[in-house]
């Protein structure tokens, strides 16, 4: 197709394509809109495909122009997208036209349109970037807490003999506010209120006031919040607050041996086999949580040191891809979602508009990555990739035919290769910029790391 085409880069990864198709085609384009006409028209008086060309073009002449004009602009755009590759349009970016041109069969057809396109940057700078890397051992400490938290999912709750309330029982209790005359203030009273003592999972944060308690025993209980403190409707008050202890529970834990580790998994045959296992799984997750913080900083320094803009679209997909996940995940419509979100005082646009700076930071990162994957040209081997599959294996415990069958789906397959080519990323920018020790952290620390 004889035609010229211009690009002006717009901001926010912007482009404007301008289009000049020949007058040639344009005229070709008129004759095969009016024989296609001619050969379908019904028009009384005239049998159908006899139907003299003037007295169609008198009919439906505008028709005839719009028809071309609409032939004319796709078949076009779809030559010129087939064979770009810099500025084609993003899926969810439909070029929308700027003005609607007018057709002259004897001159060109000119007309522009407007649509976001991937963008572009540029990174070749990574002086200045250092990287911390938070430094956790994983010892008897952290085993023996992992193994605690084992034991308290596996125990039993039976009933405590003394019945006299102490930090980590389990308690049920009666409760309501009393007004200065000492009555109890309506809508206050719950029954039946179960909690874990030193939890702190109890709206009045009345843990210490009640140890010491019995079974049956109701008190008084006034308590003082400080002006700071976490709850706007505590802060700077005092509540009386009368209490009575209905039920006293203690968690009863397993013993740690080799039962317990065959009860917790048939595939441990001794106690040290299953703490071997801890180990391992929290080495695993120690090294990924690690490796998930380094990448996350060396990210964000990259995104400061590139400035780019994300576009309009792209930014507005990845919003509605949450709100929609959000929707999943409380099992409803995004419609419907936005009906209990409003009922709640919110709306979904200042929700919106509340992701949105980490939606940006999020997808300007994710464009960095396959931008210099790009533009260093990283590839993998299937000998790479069967090394990723072993790697898997071995951390998790498994055999390789296993991780491998989990991996059998084309699309779960493609993860793996985009993984590698993202490890192998990283271990080549981590030659190019300063990696320093980080600050020392326990297990439970490093997963409140951000």
């Amino acid at each position: 197709m004889k035609l010229k085409k211009e690009f002006t880069s717009l901001e926010k990864s912007a482009v404007k394509l301008t289009v000049t198709v020949d007058k040639s085609e344009v005229e070709s384009a008129y004759k095969s809109t009016l024989k296609n006409y001619v050969k379908n028209a019904q028009i009384p008086g005239f049998r159908k495909g006899h139907v003299p060309e003037n007295v169609l073009v008198s009919k439906y002449g505008d028709s005839l122009k719009a028809d071309t004009i609409g032939s004319l602009i796709d078949s076009s755009l779809g030559e010129i997208f087939e064979k770009e590759t810099d500025n084609r349009p993003l899926p969810y970016a439909q070029p929308v036209m700027d003005e609607m041109p007018e057709l002259d069969i004897k001159k060109d057809l000119k007309y522009s349109v407007t649509y976001d396109v991937f963008p572009k940057v540029d990174v070749k700078d990574f002086s200045g970037i250092t990287v911390k890397e938070p430094q956790v051992t994983v010892g008897d400490a952290e085993i023996a807490e992992e193994l605690k938290a084992m034991q308290e999912r596996n125990a039993m709750v039976i009933d405590k003999k003394d019945e006299t309330v102490a930090k980590d029982d389990i308690v049920t209790i009666n409760y309501e506010e009393l007004g200065d005359d000492g009555k109890a203030i309506e809508g206050t009273k719950r029954e039946d209120f179960v909690f874990t003592v030193g939890s702190g999972e109890n709206l009045y944060k009345i843990d210490d006031e009640i140890v010491g308690m019995k079974k049956g025993e109701t008190k008084e209980i006034t308590k003082k919040y400080p002006k700071t403190y976490e709850d706007s409707d505590l802060a700077g008050k005092t509540k009386k607050l009368s209490v009575t202890v209905k039920a006293v529970k203690l968690r009863d834990l397993p013993a740690l041996d080799d039962d317990f580790a065959q009860d917790c998994n048939e595939k441990y045959k001794t106690l040290a086999d299953m703490k071997a296992d801890i180990a391992r799984n929290m080495e695993t997750a120690k090294n990924r949580k690690i490796k998930e913080l380094k990448n996350n900083s060396l990210l964000s320094q990259l995104v400061e040191k590139n400035p780019f803009d994300i576009p309009a679209s792209m930014l507005e997909a990845e919003l509605n891809g949450r709100w929609n996940m959000m929707a999943q995940q409380f099992q409803t419509s995004p419609e419907q979602l936005e009906k209990m979100i409003t009922s709640a005082g919110q709306t979904k646009e200042t929700m919106l508009q509340e992701w949105t700076g980490d939606s940006e930071k999020m997808l300007k990162s994710r464009i960095i990555v396959d931008s210099l994957i790009k533009a260093k040209n990283i590839t993998v081997t299937p000998e790479e990739v069967e090394a990723e599959y072993q790697k898997i294996a071995d951390e998790g415990g498994m055999t390789l035919e296993e991780v491998k069958k989990h991996y059998e789906d084309p699309r779960a397959k493609e993860y793996i290769v985009d993984d590698t080519k993202e490890n192998k990323l990283y271990d080549e920018i981590y030659k190019q910029v300063k990696v320093t020790k980080g600050d020392k952290l326990s297990f439970k620390e490093l997963f409140e790391q951000r």
